[in-house]
């Protein structure tokens, strides 16, 4: 098992690309892994056939724990397989034969079974590599074998088998529609129905799921144990009651690194600031360039870093021996996906047209929503914007990153009203946004916090322009 960040301790196999007995090659890919920020490719690290699986799909396994053997030679397969069956617990193929032995010998039935029927010429064989090769040597015809493997897969067990005469095991029917088949000892079953079950003391594997795929739901498990659902009572006019979810959801391996990384940070001590900004001219330059593609997103990136620029203090990082300038002004924003939370960052950002980085950005939360961003996307940022002004939240506050030294909240755009002695009444109306910048206060002080803001709210309020340069 890969280590797919600096943060990651296990990983969850969501698919073998490849199956048992498949020829591969150096960088291809085998297997999605899902780590504790996304879901990525895993490639071959070496050429040669991917002899035996260890860690299944929905199974977990720590970084650096095997989850393959892959070997070298087509002919040393039997001998990994063997060798993983010892890892897993399962009898090796050889035990396996020789068990299956006695069985061979016992007396015929009257009525012994029928052979299934073998496929027509045209039909495709589908069978592994060893499985082919074996027959070829064997003389055997592939299309006259059933396969047991995934989908009706010859494997070269099936070979072994059809050789000695012995019958493979019945194929299964195949189901009316398409279904999903869980992982080997992964039971599907909703959240609500496995708190059911485990209050109840049922083992979810006697009970029938009704639900799609098959799943077994709350009201299995309440028909199991003869449990009569409750009708709650309806108010005359009144809505029919909502059924809430209740019980335990675990983790995804990207929501347990969020919660660790956000214990990790009451270790550090830390001050807020906050200020609000007129936005009309910045809301002015982003209608400006809006048909352009550049969002407000990049236009903040942009503003933030030049404000750095001025105060790279904010920028920095603690160290016990002093503090440790960061040469790059890296923006992460935090993007809110199924399942948790990352923080896709823009390198660079004060160097870089706004244009490009408007570009780079639409790219990055692309990635994001699709779990397919590299380590380095989201794990090189020196400071992090935390933008909540779209759910029109007025003000708040944001957790200071581990490794940083500051993270700016922006809230929402409002409308206010403030004296103006040029105004005919003495008022006028106006746009502001109130911002929030949390900072290490070990090596950041209050001053160097009010003196950014100053800068950042005289780039927005006054110098927008300086935004496209």
């Amino acid at each position: 098992m890969p280590a797919l960040s600096s943060t990651m301790k296990e990983g969850k196999v969501v698919s073998w690309l490849k199956a048992e007995g498949d020829p591969i090659s150096a960088g291809e890919a085998i297997m999605v892994v899902e780590s504790d920020k996304a879901d990525m490719d895993v490639e071959a690290f070496d050429d040669g056939f991917l002899a035996a699986i260890i860690t299944g799909e929905g199974d977990s396994g720590a970084v650096g724990a095997p989850v393959a053997l892959i070997a070298a030679e087509e002919a040393d397969i039997p001998a990994l397989q063997a060798y993983a069956a010892t890892l897993s617990g399962a009898p090796a193929p050889a035990a396996a034969a020789a068990a299956a032995a006695p069985a061979a010998a016992a007396p015929k039935a009257a009525a012994p079974a029928a052979p299934a029927a073998p496929k027509s010429a045209g039909d495709r064989v589908v069978a592994s590599p060893l499985a082919k090769k074996r027959a070829q040597e064997l003389g055997l015809d592939l299309s006259a074998i059933v396969g047991t493997g995934p989908n009706g897969r010859i494997t070269a067990s099936d070979v072994e088998n059809a050789k000695s005469g012995g019958a493979a095991p019945a194929k299964k029917a195949a189901p009316a529609k398409p279904s999903w088949t869980p992982a080997p000892g992964v039971i599907a079953a909703t959240p609500m129905a496995r708190a059911a079950a485990k209050k109840a003391k049922l083992d979810l594997s006697t009970i029938a799921g009704t639900g799609q795929f098959g799943r077994v739901t709350l009201d299995d498990v309440k028909a199991a144990t003869g449990e009569a659902k409750p009708k709650r009572k309806v108010a005359a006019g009144g809505a029919e009651p909502v059924e809430m979810p209740s019980g335990l959801v675990p983790f995804t391996g990207m929501q347990r690194a969020v919660s660790n990384n956000m214990v990790a940070t009451l270790t550090t001590p830390v001050f807020r600031a906050s200020r609000d900004i007129g936005m009309d001219k910045f809301n002015a330059l982003y209608r400006s360039v809006k048909d352009k593609g550049v969002s407000v997103s990049a236009l903040l990136a942009k503003a933030v870093a030049l404000a750095i620029e001025k105060h790279p203090i904010i920028n920095s990082q603690f160290s016990e021996e002093g503090t440790v300038f960061v040469p790059d002004i890296n923006i992460a924003m935090a993007v809110a996906i199924d399942g948790g939370l990352i923080t896709p960052t823009l390198k660079y950002a004060n160097e870089r047209p706004v244009t490009e980085l408007a570009e780079n950005w639409k790219e990055l939360v692309g990635k994001a929503r699709s779990n397919s961003l590299s380590p380095d996307e989201y794990t090189s940022g020196t400071f992090t914007i935390s933008n909540m002004g779209m759910f029109g939240v007025n003000q708040f506050d944001a957790i200071l990153p581990s490794g940083q030294g500051g993270i700016l909240a922006v809230a929402a755009t409002r409308e206010v009203i403030e004296p103006d002695a040029q105004a005919v009444l003495g008022l006028k109306k106006t746009q502001k946004m109130t911002v929030t910048l949390t900072c290490d206060h070990r090596q950041i002080y209050g001053a160097d916090a009010a003196l950014w803001l100053k800068t950042l709210a005289d780039i927005m309020e006054n110098k927008a322009e300086s935004l496209l340069l």
